[in-house]
């Protein structure tokens, strides 16, 4: 099982992938907002996501599992 995570604390701006796609290294796949910048947190693994597990508005601390691949 791999896993995406948040990079800094913020808020959950966007998410712009769902159980069942396909993401590849470099694809940005949830946004953040921290100190009134965006964030992109993109994946560094190729996989399939299993399972979001924020959802917008959701505060995220640095480490916090965003994503779970297969």
């Amino acid at each position: 099982m791999k896993e995406i995570t948040a990079s800094m604390a913020g808020t959950v701006l966007n998410i712009f992938v769902g159980t069942g796609a396909q993401v590849s290294p470099g694809q940005e796949v949830v946004m953040l907002e921290s100190m009134k910048m965006e964030i992109p947190i993109e994946s560094g693994i190729e996989g399939v996501v299993q399972q979001v597990k924020v959802t917008a508005g959701d505060f995220v601390n640095e480490g916090d599992v965003l994503i779970v691949l297969e």
